[in-house]
């Protein structure tokens, strides 16, 4: 697969994702740790099928246990930050926050060997935290302290997923099919801890349970398998740009839905990190055809 249908594959996970936010409201009240055994069970099956129709299985054995803990820790990390997040913030502030991580990603990014850090990826960082902090303080409807520690999961969630993107790319001799391993892990792991830490409160409606598949098959599924694809193989500057219509989208989607009212605020937030990040997008792009 060449690198410009490699980028291509990557930005389908982000389309995805922008439903993220959108399924893991429906899916309430199902609790977080909960939600993450289910959704990534429902992920992991579907690359075990992938793996049985095309013989990759038999490239498991070769990857090494560090990756396979590495990917454990990063998909687990992210999605217990993630749905803890939205469900103790407001899901449109909580995931514009969490929409940091394409910005973070060309910052990151800027520290690899033989990457540099420009001007407008600074300027662009300012903007998108800008936002964020827009969020937090809580525009014009003002501050609810009840909503911080959402906000904060939120914003460790982003670095989180930007940090295991970024690494991801120094290990693109690891084959794609590991990810399965990830997901059957995360799953496990988060069953585990769902049984000491959390009541078992089931999704109690068809909505809820819909939610939950539609996670599993696409946002928590088909979308890591080929956002690993465009992270190890295509142009990571390039898929963390197209990445920054994320945030946009996520938040539309919330208030086409009805979960989010449109404010100037939220505007003005959305605006503020969309705009950051496609100033340090011009940056990246710039870089490149140096």
């Amino acid at each position: 697969m060449t690198r410009t249908k490699s980028t291509a594959v990557g930005f389908i996970a982000v389309l995805l994702w922008a439903l993220l936010a959108l399924f893991t409201v429906g899916s309430a009240p199902t609790p977080p740790l909960l939600l993450n055994a289910l959704c990534f069970t429902v992920g992991g099956m579907i690359g075990v099928i992938w793996a049985l129709m095309t013989g990759e299985w038999r490239a498991l054995s070769k990857v090494p246990f560090k990756v396979y803990l590495f990917g454990t820790l990063g998909l687990f990390g992210y999605h217990a930050l993630y749905f803890s997040a939205l469900r103790l913030a407001p899901a449109a502030e909580a995931g514009l926050i969490a929409y940091l991580w394409p910005l973070l990603i060309v910052l990151l990014s800027g520290l690899l060997p033989g990457e540099r850090l420009q001007g407008g990826h600074l300027l662009g960082a300012l903007l998108g935290f800008a936002g964020a902090a827009l969020i937090i303080g809580g525009g014009d409807v003002g501050f609810n302290p009840a909503h911080l520690p959402g906000y904060a999961l939120a914003l460790a969630c982003a670095f989180t997923w930007s940090s295991y993107s970024v690494l991801s790319r120094r290990m693109g001799d690891v084959p794609t099919v590991s990810v399965v391993v990830f997901c059957l892990a995360t799953a496990a792991l988060s069953a585990g801890l769902h049984l000491l830490l959390e009541e078992s409160i089931w999704p109690n409606t068809t909505v809820a349970w819909g939610a939950i598949l539609a996670l599993g098959l696409g946002p928590v599924g088909l979308a890591f398998y080929v956002w690993d694809i465009g992270v190890k193989r295509g142009d990571i500057q390039l898929l963390g740009t197209a990445s920054y219509a994320a945030p946009l989208l996520s938040t539309l989607t919330l208030v086409v839905f009805g979960f989010a009212e449109p404010s100037l605020h939220l505007g003005a937030a959305t605006l503020l990190v969309t705009g950051g990040a496609i100033l340090a997008a011009r940056a990246s792009l710039k870089t490149a055809q140096v």
